[in-house]
């Protein structure tokens, strides 16, 4: 009987290289969300290095969690679970609201707790929305996770620090063209293994290029120490304030629509459309891991959308690859000296490789779209307007400055923005009412069969 390629289990040196090409493609999304609140709340380097490591250990178990699974918790896809960066906005206007900043954390962490668990009891409800995402929905939604990511690559690029002197350097896009060169290069003119591992490959090399231009810094690992545990309540117990868990609930509901959107690409880079089940049982895994998250002193987990790019691109579709990169980030966890070596890789040289990872997200999307009958006007009309919708927190980040700061939650999150006005518009063009031709109207994870011109 033939495995699926989503179950299949590879050698042991593959397993460990491909995994580790996850861990080096969402590393700084995972450590930039403690880095900003820690640095808000004022932490010692210390406590910064702690906390740096708890999320990592965190990001890790739910990974676990999403990849193997248990019961009914677990989308059992290569799906990469880290800390939600759209929990940082409402986690730093905690730390300016708590009058004793050695109370933030404890704050923050016990609205985490209680938005976990009212997510994970709303799961199952929240993923019968999947009848409402047919081929034109998704193939929305899907280019634009791939879009709202290519600004990420592009800052990364530019070099770590907006207010240092070279950011935006030549040198520093130097090495970012350097290493996305290097990247297509090796995806070109080598075959198996090497190629599957291009990315990797080239996150070494440009890192080896950066050595002479002083942008790899070696400062962290000789800094780091070689064993650590993110002790329980290391910050205190956790403390419960209602306009906290009010505003991370809301981060929650957020996290869930973009989760729901990841696993319907994924699902369909793998050839394993994920259905109202395995959505369930990936939101309870998120919303669980986000749970148990503050006992580590971790935050809200949440999908990682850069990495479904790496699976479309290495066509790597084992969950258990994935899995191995989630042991790497438990490992990097407990081990600090471990974690400093993924921190060695330059901000430019991500930036580079990025370029590619999420431009593959935006190209599966349009793949999608191809499938979802676009002859038909009443579906271009949904592209496009969701479309326009969701690039508006890219190309205008200030659009929504007028409006309360817990509705720009949902506002500057592009992705949740095109995916509701992709969901709406298809109701409204599509089903309400039959509107037109029923041939028209698409169906959950069907592809309209394309009508002759008349």
């Amino acid at each position: 009987m033939s495995v699926h390629p989503v179950d299949e289990k590879l050698p042991a040196l593959k397993m460990a290289t491909t995994g580790l090409q996850h861990v080096a493609a969402m590393y700084a999304g995972v450590v930039a969300p403690p880095l900003i609140v820690g640095a808000a709340i004022g932490l010692s380097p210390a406590d910064l290095t702690f906390l740096t490591g708890a999320c990592l250990f965190t990001a890790g178990l739910a990974t676990f969690l999403q990849t193997l699974g248990i019961w009914k918790i677990g989308a059992r896809l290569p799906f990469v679970n880290g800390v939600t960066f759209a929990g940082v906005a409402p986690m730093t206007a905690v730390v300016a609201s708590t009058d004793d900043t050695s109370d933030a954390l404890p704050v923050i962490f016990g609205a985490v707790i209680v938005a976990g668990l009212l997510g994970f009891l709303a799961a199952p409800f929240f993923s019968k929305a999947i009848r409402f995402f047919p081929p034109v929905v998704t193939g929305t939604v899907i280019t634009l996770i791939g879009v709202s990511l290519l600004p990420v690559a592009f800052g990364w690029a530019q070099g770590p620090d907006p207010a240092a002197r070279d950011y935006g350097s030549t040198t520093n896009l130097g090495l970012a063209a350097a290493t996305l060169g290097i990247v297509l290069l090796l995806r070109r003119f080598t075959r198996g293994f090497v190629k599957q591992v291009a990315v990797l490959l080239g996150l070494v090399a440009g890192t080896l290029l950066a050595i002479p231009f002083g942008a790899t810094d070696f400062g962290p690992v000789t800094d780091a120490a070689v064993v650590g545990f993110p002790t329980p309540f290391h910050f205190g117990a956790p403390q419960f304030q209602l306009a906290a868990i009010l505003s991370l609930c809301v981060v929650m509901v957020v996290s869930m629509t973009e989760s729901t959107a990841d696993m319907l690409a994924l699902g369909e880079i793998v050839e394993r459309p994920a259905d109202e089940r395995t959505i369930a049982a990936g939101l309870r895994a998120d919303t669980l891991g986000s749970a148990i998250s503050p006992l580590f002193n971790g935050f809200m987990c949440s999908a990682f959308a850069q990495n479904i790019g790496l699976v479309a691109m290495t066509r790597i579709r084992s969950r258990y690859v994935v899995a191995t990169g989630g042991a790497f980030l438990v490992l990097m966890g407990l081990c600090p000296m471990a974690a400093s070596l993924i921190a060695v890789v330059p901000r430019p040289v991500l930036g580079g490789a990025g370029v590619v990872l999420f431009g593959s997200v935006a190209a599966s999307g349009i793949q999608t779209l191809v499938k979802a009958g676009l002859d038909k006007d009443n579906n271009v009309l949904i592209v496009a307007v969701s479309l326009a919708v969701g690039i508006i927190p890219i190309t205008a980040p200030e659009f929504y400055h007028a409006f309360p700061e817990t509705a720009r939650i949902v506002l500057d999150s592009g992705i949740s923005t095109g995916c509701v006005a992709a969901v709406a518009l298809n109701l409204v063009f599509n089903h309400l009412g039959r509107g037109g031709d029923a041939r028209d109207v698409t169906h959950p994870m069907e592809a309209v069969p394309a009508q002759p011109i008349s």
